[in-house]
């Protein structure tokens, strides 16, 4: 199961990276900040969630939206906010590597 969901996210990632439109457009401070709250509530959410597979679903779309968000974010806002995108993605690498590994 790891294995496919790490190609899914793979080829997810390379995806979005390669279609213009997600590429184009620039995330706002708002918007990014509206992000990681969300984000921080799925971590919450699904901290102590009984159902597994519920919650590594939940991490494995959050994890792909911080992603393209990083991407969208990163031709037009600062490095901060990059730095603070880079740690939203590994807190999901870290939950999807931990919670939903193999």
């Amino acid at each position: 199961m790891m294995i496919r969901l790490v190609i899914l996210l793979t080829s997810v990632t390379i995806s979005a990276s390669t279609h213009p439109a997600a590429a184009s457009q620039c995330e706002t401070l708002t918007a990014i900040a509206a992000n990681r709250t969300h984000w921080a509530a799925v971590r919450s959410q699904f901290n102590k969630a009984t159902d597994r597979e519920a919650a590594c679903r939940a991490y494995a779309a959050s994890f792909y939206e911080t992603v393209t968000t990083r991407h969208a974010a990163a031709r037009c806002t600062g490095d901060a906010d990059i730095t603070a995108l880079d740690s939203e993605i590994d807190a999901f690498n870290e939950l999807l590597a931990t919670k939903c590994g193999g």
